[in-house]
């Protein structure tokens, strides 16, 4: 997988979430087998550059090559100065956003509401392209609505503009995150256009990474929800996609030891009070479906400080782990 200068080590990318895709998941997501991790959003609004958050999300510190930076907006020329902005503080690759479908960004004819407006998507990729001298990415959806798929009309804008690649999740703006995602229309955008094309939506196994390329000719496959507290998904997939074959599942040492060493990256990246709350939902997701996390969760979700949240943590993952050889004893016992 090829974007501009750089050659990604495989075609797994993480997709930008926002609040979700900063440094400390990037870092471990690259480290668990994705070949690139795109940054949560960036406003292109300069008002906000000296910003706390702003700074955090412009930190890429000890990163691995490439950096994929999103920016969000609705200005062509705001959107070309934000994009400046970000590769003088080292970002390689920017990435403009054109798939989310939230209210607050839609609202402001931004993220997925542009694809109403193709003039404006062209004059928007123009600037951006003709600012920077990396490659610049698009991600977008396949339409406004279900009667309004113009993904394809977006996708030849984007190649004659010199966008790079293109991410497409399969599902309109009216859609968000309901129903199914579907990939007729990525299907249909690779056939028309020579640049790579990125399939997101609903990739949650190392089955349908391998079934969403087939079917849709896709360069690459985008996974954003189902990674979180699972950044082993990459390797799970990397290695179906090459043997065939299935990884183990990770232990519960294993992920007891991913999601501590994650939570002093969060610690250290956001401080002690911030890191102490995102680590919550973080938390959440690597616990969810073990026996007791639901009762763990509520209890964790109270603590104050880092050091209760961590031994929390340790204690709850110790007992699953005395539990599961408390199981195996017995069934060897029985046997």
């Amino acid at each position: 997988m090829q974007i501009g200068r750089y050659k990604l080590k495989n075609n797994l990318i993480v997709a930008p979430m926002a609040g979700v895709t900063d440094r400390p998941f990037r870092m471990l997501c690259k480290r668990m087998g994705a070949g690139m991790a795109v940054s949560e959003m960036v406003a292109s609004n300069s008002l906000l550059y000296g910003s706390e958050k702003t700074m955090r999300r412009a930190n890429h510190e000890g990163e691995v090559d490439p950096i994929s930076v999103q920016i969000v907006g609705a200005d062509p020329k705001m959107l070309a100065q934000a994009a400046r902005y970000n590769v003088d503080h080292g970002a390689q690759i920017i990435d403009i956003n054109m798939g989310c479908p939230a209210k607050k960004i839609c609202n402001v004819m931004a993220g997925s509401a542009l694809m109403q407006n193709e003039k404006l998507v062209s004059e928007i990729l123009e600037a951006v392209v003709g600012s920077v001298d990396v490659p610049v990415t698009l991600k977008i959806r396949t339409g406004w609505d279900k009667t309004n798929r113009n993904a394809v009309n977006i996708a030849r804008i984007a190649q004659s503009s010199g966008i790079r690649a293109l991410a497409i999740h399969g599902r309109t703006r009216a859609c968000a995150y309901t129903g199914d995602a579907e990939y007729d229309t990525i299907r249909a955008v690779k056939a028309e256009v020579d640049i790579p094309v990125i399939a997101n939506g609903d990739i949650t196994t190392p089955e349908k990474a391998r079934f969403v390329l087939q079917h849709t000719g896709a360069d690459a496959v985008m996974i954003g929800r189902a990674a979180q507290g699972r950044p082993w998904l990459f390797r799970e997939i990397e290695h179906f996609l090459q043997t065939g074959e299935h990884l183990l599942s990770p232990q519960v040492g294993e992920i007891q030891a991913v999601l501590i060493g994650h939570l002093d990256e969060l610690y250290g990246f956001y401080g002690e009070h911030t890191g102490l709350r995102v680590a919550r939902k973080h938390i959440s997701w690597y616990t969810k479906g073990l026996p007791g996390s639901a009762v763990f969760r509520h209890r964790m979700n109270q603590l104050e400080s880092v050091d209760e949240q961590m031994r929390a943590v340790t204690d709850f993952f110790e007992e699953q782990k005395a539990s599961s050889e408390r199981l195996l004893y017995e069934g060897e016992l029985a046997a």
